[in-house]
């Protein structure tokens, strides 16, 4: 298995901006990381009239929903995969490097039984969006997918998450299926989880 531990292109040391597996000192500061968004639209889930389908469309909301998200204690999973396959070799987490400063990443995730690589987090700090970052780290996620042999790549995202989902859909991801009680009794109660794929090309 090949592993390269710094991107060049696109969005590499060109623009200030530096790829790599993420080390067990990262820790802190991707737990750190500002999620936070701000979106004046959402996505509404309704039932069909026959029961048998959900209908899916996006609106407008005012005021704006503003979410931030609580920390999280993320596993060890991406870092064990970050020392070698001999740790983990289904589990990476790559980050983005900005001067230094640790500025986004993605945590993913291969299962062998059905050939998919899951996404289980991708987040890029506020100050840095806009610039490629998540489809730089997104495109470290396809390379390792193409790695293990992955089919397609997954991730779920909550309805009224609208930013992430465009920036999903710019990157080649589909709808694919939808939860409507995942976040039943968490502070997301409400919410609907949206799953999208795209194949691994």
């Amino acid at each position: 298995m090949r592993t390269v531990d710094l991107m060049t292109t696109p969005h590499g040391p060109a623009d200030g901006i530096v790829y790599r597996l993420a080390r067990p000192e990262d820790a802190g500061a991707i737990e750190a990381l500002d999620s936070s968004f701000t979106t004046p639209t959402v996505f509404e889930v309704t039932a069909s009239g026959d029961g048998f389908g959900f209908l899916l469309r996006e609106v407008p909301v005012d005021p704006p929903v503003h979410k931030a998200f609580p920390p999280e204690e993320h596993d060890e999973q991406g870092f064990a995969g970050a020392r070698g396959p001999d740790v983990d070799a289904d589990a990476r987490t790559f980050v983005a490097l900005d001067g230094g400063e640790l500025c986004g990443f993605a945590a993913v995730g291969y299962a062998a039984w059905n050939r998919r690589l899951t996404v289980e987090d991708i987040e890029v700090a506020p100050g840095h969006r806009g610039r490629g970052i998540g489809s730089a780290l997104m495109e470290r996620a396809a390379e390792f997918a193409r790695e293990r042999g992955a089919e397609h790549l997954w991730l779920e995202v909550s309805s009224v998450n609208a930013p992430a989902v465009h920036a999903y859909r710019r990157m080649g991801f589909t709808f694919c299926g939808l939860d409507t009680a995942l976040y039943g009794g968490t502070p997301s109660a409400g919410e609907r989880a949206l799953f999208m794929s795209r194949p691994c090309r």
